[in-house]
């Protein structure tokens, strides 16, 4: 064979398809789903998630687009925006709003702050922030200390719960001041390469309370925007108001339409196994993040199956994870959730067969979930005490609100077993051990407070005062120092840990009745309740191109809710469609700052450098640079040896 008088050049063209094909494959190789050690950007984590700065957003969108978002928000249609975070505008991505009762609540108001979702990859698959695909932006409603959220995912994060990533931003809408909100990390793709290293396991957002999206366990959702007027008090008064004003209960709309209320009748959502019949988990289905098959479907059921019959359980909960969700969560007293009676606002997560939990959504953290007005979810705790004592000592080990223990078997069926539940309750001795005694979430708090009050000051559609932003903080910390107090007494047994030791030994309880828990805000939506949609005695940011510079709001900036775009005139900000049209590839991007926005581009990253071939952002990692070269150099080397080794044959 090595005399074959055509052996060189057979060996010449092998070298140089091989040669070939290293290029293709370290060039290519990701865009036909071939990869070669890890490519994934996910640098957003250190970009727009570093926690010790403001951040910057810009949206710019069209009048007509914007006028649309705002009068169908409920809808939750996408609309097509250009974003600029930090000085890094990306186009062609799409802007909605998001939520249930708070998208509700928004709509039926004079407010248009609305919370919005970001999708960077709606319109472009390869588009993304730094690797994010997709983004919320929180706006903080039912929370006067802005602090909720941010605080429970870093107590989630300090116990090493797979937690979304936040950081707090300064929205602008064309450029001028908004408002500021929480940017808070998907639960998606992004989030799944960054904390399990790909998306290949199952996540679910089980939920049957889709309020905004009119999913009301199968009823229609009733017209909430003819509401009769609440008697209130003047603004930023907390008095009792007179209760024979109230209105006629006989105008509120009719509620006989919403079926079985959907979050009271889910059984699927509360993990609680009726059969094998995969449509009676359609809340779950309904939820799945990323494509589930049959398979899929079956092997979930056969989990919450076993879960319920507490067999096998390690198996089919992560027991560990688990626990340390319900440490957090349970600290907290957030009952709009798993633990409550609409028992949605987290994320479910099967790998093989085992089970975990994404928190989600803590707003309504901190206080009685139907708004701090006293009734509502307590349970018998508190008929015979406070609201602030009963929540501040509410029992870790019965800690469910409006339901059963029985009824939330992920949480049952491991505090039911000795095993388990003594360590649930060391984690508990350790998370207040580590977090409060050591005096991290003050100074967690302190520093968040130090960064954002200037902002809040200034935030135009704030749905509480400036003021009642500082009651609210002053009550959070004192909440969190008696709550830590209260559960290490639940841990050394001197306070009960259960709904009826409590009620029998009321006096053990640690007294919280000096605290106005409803100062950090409510379930009604903290200043919205009273009619605060544009606190005039605040001023307004207006920025371009990040940059801050004040203004007074007035009716002709803000215009009416749900209508034109603040700072836009017409003929202001228009958008140039067709390079933005659903599917077209974008190679640059509007100026977000410039307020003519046609015709203006520049390069999607900030070093003014076009965007690369290894994503969208321009951001080359370490890995692939690394892979480039050995597939190369590889390539020519094997050339080489098949030249040499041909030439060594003929002799």
């Amino acid at each position: 064979m090595a005399d074959h008088k055509n052996i060189e050049r057979i060996c010449i063209i092998i070298g140089i398809i091989t040669l070939i094909i290293g290029i293709v494959f370290s060039y290519f190789g990701e865009s036909v789903g071939i990869t070669a050690g890890s490519s994934v950007d996910l640098s957003y984590e250190t970009e727009l998630f570093d926690d010790s700065e403001v951040h910057t957003i810009d949206v710019v969108i069209s009048e007509t687009d914007w006028n649309n978002l705002q009068e169908n928000a409920t809808d939750e249609v996408d609309q097509i925006c250009d974003v600029t975070i930090d000085g890094e505008t990306l186009s062609n991505v799409a802007i909605r709003p998001k939520g249930n009762s708070s998208l509700s609540s928004v709509a039926a108001s004079d407010s248009e702050r609305y919370s919005f979702k970001i999708d960077f990859d709606k319109y472009n698959d390869s588009l993304s922030y730094h690797g994010l695909d997709k983004l919320n932006l929180n706006n903080i409603i039912s929370d006067n200390t802005y602090l909720k959220d941010y605080l429970c995912f870093d107590m989630m994060e300090y116990m090493g719960v797979d937690a979304p990533l936040t950081s707090f931003v300064k929205v602008s809408i064309n450029g001028e001041y908004f408002g500021l909100y929480l940017a808070v990390e998907g639960v998606e793709e992004a989030f799944a390469q960054r904390n399990y290293g790909s998306d290949d396991s199952n996540i679910y957002k089980p939920d049957s309370m889709q309020v905004g999206g009119g999913e009301m366990g199968g009823g229609e959702r009733p017209d909430m925007t003819n509401m009769p007027e609440m008697p209130q008090g003047t603004d930023g008064d907390r008095e009792m108001v007179d209760m024979s004003q109230m209105p006629d209960m006989t105008e509120m709309p009719d509620m006989t339409q919403m079926g079985n209320m959907g979050g009271f009748s889910g059984d699927d959502v509360a993990l609680i196994y009726s059969d094998d019949d995969l449509s009676s988990y359609e809340n779950i289905w309904a939820g799945a993040v990323f494509d589930v098959t049959t398979s899929d479907k079956k092997r979930l059921i056969e989990a919450i199956k076993q879960l319920n019959a507490s067999e096998n359980l390690e198996a089919v909960v992560d027991v560990e994870a688990v626990l340390k969700y319900f440490v957090v969560h349970n600290f907290v007293d957030n009952f709009d959730s798993y633990t409550g009676s609409m028992k949605h606002n987290y994320y479910l997560r099967e790998v093989d067969g085992q089970l975990s939990v994404i928190p989600w959504d803590y707003n309504l953290a901190f206080s009685n979930f139907m708004g701090g007005m006293g009734g509502g979810n307590m349970t018998a705790t508190a008929v015979s005490t406070d609201e602030a004592t009963a929540l501040v000592n509410y029992p870790i080990d019965t800690p469910v609100s409006g339901t059963t223990m029985e009824e939330r078997p992920l949480l049952n069926q491991l505090l039911s077993n000795e095993e388990y539940l003594e360590q649930y309750h060391q984690y508990f001795a350790e998370f207040i051990s580590g977090y409060f005694d050591s005096g991290q979430c003050s100074e967690t708090i302190d520093a968040a407070v130090a960064l954002i009050s200037e902002y809040v000051k200034e935030d135009p559609t704030a749905f509480c005062t400036y003021q009642e932003y500082q009651e609210g903080v002053s009550v959070l910390e004192q909440f969190c120092d008696l709550r830590a107090q209260s559960i290490s007494g639940q841990l050394d047994g001197s306070i009960p840990a259960t709904t009826g030791g409590q009620t029998v030994q009321p006096a053990t309880l640690i007294d919280a009745s000096s605290l106005d828990v409803s100062a950090m805000g409510s379930s009604m939506g903290g200043g919205m309740a009273r009619g605060i949609s544009v606190p005039t005695d605040q001023s307004v940011e207006s920025t371009a191109s990040a940059d801050v510079t004040s203004q007074t709001p007035t009716e002709t900036n803000w215009q009416s809710a749900k209508g034109q775009p603040p700072n836009q005139s017409d003929g202001d900000v228009e958008m140039e469609k067709p390079a933005n049209q659903p599917g077209a590839d974008t190679e640059s991007t509007t100026v977000a700052g410039d307020q003519t926005g046609a015709g203006q581009t520049t390069p999607a990253n900030a070093d003014g450098q076009q965007n690369n071939r290894f994503n969208p952002n321009g951001a080359t990692t370490t890995n692939d640079n690394l892979w480039t070269l050995i597939l190369l150099g590889g390539s020519c080397l094997l050339l080489v040896l098949g030249i040499l080794a041909t030439k060594l044959y003929k002799r």
